[in-house]
């Protein structure tokens, strides 16, 4: 019998390295795809379309961060293409005028030279500050930044910045979905995940504890125990 197939959608400034940990234990129960559309494009619709153009007709979908927002996008867009659907460390809301006002502060420093800046402030957002002694994982993390760098981050951060609010459409999610959060997650705190979960029926928040924005990374354990109840329940 053939496996389902999987796409995983990464976040701001994340490659293939975000999913790393999850690939061994849920490759035996779908075709896993990591797509890379989001550092390709400047806005969420033109990005969840470049998905679907090569998704297969019917598939799985998880996201982190700015991989939430896709796929929500792709909610909108083909619903009906996605059999389950995760969520994690994600935002529905459209940005506020003060949200947008500090990404475009960040882009500012990117266009003048300080990119380590930039990137020391995404980090102090993504991990908890008491892992920032886990040298490994803040090593792993900085490696990605620097991989996915300065141009992209750039387009990913006007994606993000004209994204629009999606709660209003989360009743209209019917298919098995997983919202899960880092409870310190200081990028997407535990509250917007908490009311995503709430907007879609029958939906099953999974907080991860001692955890902050790239959960995937941070906890790999107990965020595959949750994907794997999702994906073979």
């Amino acid at each position: 019998m053939a496996k389902p197939p999987l796409i995983l959608v990464p976040g701001v400034l994340c490659d293939e390295d975000l999913w790393r940990d999850q690939l061994p234990a849920l490759a035996p129960h779908a075709e896993v795809a990591i797509t890379m559309e989001q550092t390709r494009h400047d806005t969420v619709p033109a990005i969840a379309a470049a998905i679907l153009a090569a998704a297969p007709p019917r598939f799985a979908l998880a996201g982190l961060s700015m991989g939430g927002m896709i796929a929500l996008e792709i909610m909108r867009q083909a619903g009906d293409r996605v059999t389950r659907l995760a969520l994690l460390d994600t935002n529905a809301r459209a940005n506020t005028d003060e949200e947008k006002m500090v990404r475009a502060g960040r882009m500012a420093l990117v266009r003048a030279g300080h990119v380590d800046i930039v990137f020391g402030l995404q980090l102090s957002r993504f991990v908890p500050m008491k892992r920032l002694g886990d040298l490994a994982l803040i090593d792993r993390v900085l490696k990605m930044l620097r991989r996915v760098g300065a141009a992209t981050y750039l387009r990913q951060e006007q994606a993000v910045m004209g994204r629009i609010d999606r709660r209003p459409d989360l009743a209209a999610i019917r298919c098995p979905t997983l919202v899960l959060c880092g409870r310190q997650d200081a990028a997407t705190p535990l509250a917007l995940s908490e009311e995503i979960a709430a907007g879609i029926a029958g939906a099953h928040l999974a907080v991860i504890e001692d955890c902050g924005h790239l959960a995937t990374m941070e906890r790999p354990d107990e965020v595959n125990r949750a994907l794997l109840a999702w994906l073979t329940a």
